[in-house]
């Protein structure tokens, strides 16, 4: 069967676990976000900020914001239960993330916030873990990268038991880095929809339990390519996003109708949307029911992958009929291909797609299904 996630949470601007965050996703609250002024000097930042209380953490080197999100998600799944079954040294971190503490650094100087693995290491000394423990940073695809790395973990029997995680909190970073690249709207984002600008920024984090041959959702698999055709833009041509998508499939042993639902990166830009939309439509047309969360929650980088992921699982987990509605202007561009974005109900729910991109080219998928006692 191989990796199956037993066990997971989350905690976002939806709220501060997966049950309320799935209840708003699907009621698609898409007014959760915090306008803000006082960042980049004459303009209004629309924010998807976690609100949630959150803990400091006693090591100075492990205390910012992004990990103080994680701490929250990770003392809701008494990890320690996991270690007792299989022991320190055979339970492995990985962890999906791209600004650390950036933030914190610029003030406290301290070069641990700054590290990309710190959440990681966080995980790793908090437990007393003795196996794999890696961050993955590859812009927005992280998080379903940290997946393949824990089923190639498993899978070659490294380690036994793995934790995923992805954390990124609210970064000047992005912010002035998304809007030198005049992609970041001050109003909701608009993905697929006629005059759409760009992204909202969010903040989130997610923590998943991977074993091998268990009860929960199965990974049937992951797929990753590069576009190699520019740094920030996606290839309108959408070759290797189509490859990705494909590649997801033919390992899941799957053909594309045999896909209920796909969460789609869906961001919001001119770029990203017209390159997904072409590789949706080339291989599913537009029969699929397909939405984008990120209107929900915003783009929460590093994460972003993590909690469509962890919606997904709920999505499967809790399925009574309704599916994730795709909040935009209901103009949808006619200039690109069309994918169906206006199904809010399905029959069935066994088997979901997941998708993501991010700068430098890199294409992730990931494809889920609920594995039932009679499919052991």
């Amino acid at each position: 069967m191989g990796a199956t996630i037993t066990k997971y949470n989350a905690i976002c601007n939806l709220g501060a676990n997966i049950d309320e965050i799935y209840k708003n996703a699907l009621e698609g609250a898409d007014s959760r976000f915090e306008i803000s002024s006082d960042i980049i000097k004459g303009k209004s930042v629309r924010l998807g900020r976690a609100n949630s209380p959150l803990n400091n953490i006693d090591n100075e080197d492990y205390n910012i914001r992004c990990n103080r999100l994680l701490l929250t998600v990770l003392n809701s799944l008494d990890i320690e239960s996991i270690i007792q079954k299989y022991g320190s040294k055979n339970v492995g971190v990985v962890c999906a993330t791209t600004n650390t503490g950036v933030d914190e650094y610029a003030y406290t100087h301290n070069p641990m916030h700054a590290k990309l693995s710190n959440p990681a290491e966080m995980i790793r000394d908090m437990f007393g873990l003795k196996n794999y423990c890696a961050s993955v940073s590859t812009a927005c695809s992280s998080g379903i990268k940290a997946f393949t790395i824990a089923k190639e973990l498993l899978e070659s029997d490294f380690s036994q038991a793995v934790i995923v995680a992805g954390t990124d909190a609210i970064s000047r970073v992005p912010i002035f880095g998304f809007d030198s690249l005049e992609i970041l709207s001050p109003e909701p984002s608009n993905p697929f929809g006629k005059n759409r600008i760009g992204i909202n920024l969010g903040e989130a984090a997610a923590v998943f339990i991977v074993e091998k041959d268990s009860l929960g959702i199965e990974i049937m698999s992951t797929a990753e390519t590069t576009d190699s055709y520019h740094a920030t833009t996606p290839d309108p041509d959408a070759i290797e996003t189509m490859r990705a998508i494909k590649l997801a499939l033919e390992k899941a042993k799957l053909k594309p109708e045999d896909i209920d639902y796909i969460n789609l990166h869906g961001t919001g830009t001119v770029a990203n949307d017209l390159m997904e939309a072409r590789a949706v439509s080339e291989i599913f047309g537009d029969k699929t029911p397909a939405s984008s969360t990120k209107p929900l929650t915003g783009h929460c980088l590093g994460v972003a992958a993590s909690i469509e992921t962890a919606l997904c699982c709920k999505l499967l987990d809790s399925f009574e009929g309704k599916i994730f509605p795709h909040k935009f202007n209901g103009e949808y561009d006619k200039n690109i291909p069309e994918i169906n974005v206006n199904q809010t109900e399905a029959e069935k729910m066994d088997t979901i797609l997941c998708t993501s991109f991010g700068f430098g080219g890199t294409n992730a998928a990931i494809v889920l299904r609920k594995v039932l006692h009679d499919k052991i």
